[in-house]
């Protein structure tokens, strides 16, 4: 990695101009959003365009295989097999419970908790990632259901060594409906939201006349001036997310997953 850059582009259409300068790197970014929201085309996007530009990027997948995450990104003409050849781009399936059972043993054996050291846990040894993007933290925290602090501890490890290894990150998360969209949201597990530098939102919207879309917000970004404000999003054929940051969502629409 270029120790000079600082910040990092999505690529992504109208996205960047949310977020002024981009993201800055080493940064670990929650996307999250209700089903079927785009969270995880969202992310493979971001890691076409990474690959673009000669970045190597990790997807560590904990519920789609890896076929599955290939299909997606032909479907939007881009090329997964070409970038893991070049050695710029591993899709990797993970399996959430490996993770939780590591932990307890780890955890288990150590004097003192916060000593454990994730990294064989999570990361390969044989690549070094620019860009790590995890789909998703609903599957760990699943895999660590009934033993939260278990979890909470873990994801404290994780950003750390995030942080140690300069890894920009994107970290998927399923909410029952999408946060901060003029609903009263209570978070399980809300140490991830104070870890985490940046927060992007995705929504499902509905407005008065009954029509259905899409929206994005960057509610957070730690270090940089973002534009806050809810604009619209749509999935393009052949070309993925594409955001309007001029077009500003307006006050008569609930959303999908709202609580009214």
């Amino acid at each position: 990695m270029d120790t000079k850059e600082k910040f990092s582009k999505s690529g992504i259409k109208g996205f960047d101009k949310l977020i002024r300068k981009g993201i800055p790197i080493g940064s670990s970014v929650l996307v999250e959003g209700g089903p079927g929201s785009g969270k995880t085309i969202f992310c493979l996007q971001i890691a076409n365009n990474a690959c673009l530009r000669g970045k190597k990027v990790l997807y560590m997948s904990f519920e789609e295989p890896e076929r599955k995450l290939k299909e997606h990104m032909h479907g939007f003409n881009w090329n997964p097999e070409k970038f893991e050849k070049q050695g710029l781009l591993r899709l990797e399936r993970f399996r959430a419970i490996d993770i939780s059972r590591s932990v307890e043993a780890m955890l288990s054996e150590a004097k003192r908790e916060l000593l454990i050291d994730i990294h064989p846990i999570l990361m390969p040894k044989d690549f070094s990632p620019d860009i790590v993007i995890v789909d998703s933290l609903s599957a760990i925290a699943a895999a660590f259901s009934g033993r939260e602090s278990r979890f909470r501890i873990y994801m404290e490890q994780f950003f750390r060594y995030l942080e140690r290894s300069n890894i920009t990150s994107f970290l998927i998360r399923e909410v029952t409906h999408p946060t901060h969209l003029r609903t009263s949201y209570s978070e399980k597990g809300e140490a991830v939201s104070f870890l985490a530098d940046g927060i992007i939102v995705l929504y499902d919207i509905l407005d008065k006349y009954g029509k259905r879309s899409s929206a994005l917000e960057v509610l957070k970004m730690r270090g940089i001036n973002i534009k806050r404000k809810i604009v619209e999003m749509k999935i393009v054929e052949n070309k993925g997310i594409v955001v309007y940051p001029n077009l500003i969502i307006g006050e008569n629409i609930k959303t999908r997953f709202s609580l009214t």
